[in-house]
């Protein structure tokens, strides 16, 4: 039976060349110039690490990030912006994590709406992706522009198309 899998995950390399040219630009802004402003890749825990004097060069540093990110062809909805910059000595510090996989909430919701669509496929949840299987290709296909446009809370991708 053919069948696909849905999943949501950030190309490593391309998320370090993110950091990278934001690092870059963040070096010849005028406005941040001199600045004690920086951005790490934490490549373990997957998060982004942004230190800077006050709020208005954190909202600048994060503003590079996600048009460098959305340039690399990043989905910026992969990022958790949900944490508040926190005070440390004279530096402010904000950390970002990476999103990987579909979380259980969000796979619930996606599932939810396969079964809606009416076609005739069976949805499953395996850890964080969901597999997909039905009997013909074009419902399966049909399925994937359906999601496509639908909003979701995370990035898709669709993998491991199989006859």
């Amino acid at each position: 039976m053919p069948s696909f899998d849905i999943l949501s995950k950030v190309d490593h390399q391309t998320l370090d060349n993110a950091i990278n040219t934001a690092k870059r630009e963040l070096e010849t802004r005028y406005d941040l110039r001199g600045s004690n402003s920086h951005v790490e890749l934490d490549k373990k825990s997957l998060s982004i690490k942004l230190s800077t004097e006050d709020h208005l060069k954190l909202d600048a540093l994060l503003d590079i990030l996600l048009e460098r990110s959305t340039k690399q062809k990043l989905d910026v909805r992969s990022f958790d912006l949900s944490e508040q910059p926190q005070p440390s000595g004279k530096l402010l510090y904000r950390t970002i994590k990476v999103k990987q996989g579909i979380d259980r909430e969000t796979a619930k919701k996606i599932v939810k709406f396969i079964k809606g669509t009416g076609l005739k496929v069976q949805p499953q949840i395996m850890d964080d992706t969901v597999r997909v299987t039905g009997k013909k290709i074009d419902d399966l296909q049909a399925l994937m522009a359906r999601l496509r446009e639908e909003e979701f809370d995370v990035p898709l991708q669709f993998d491991n198309m199989k006859n």
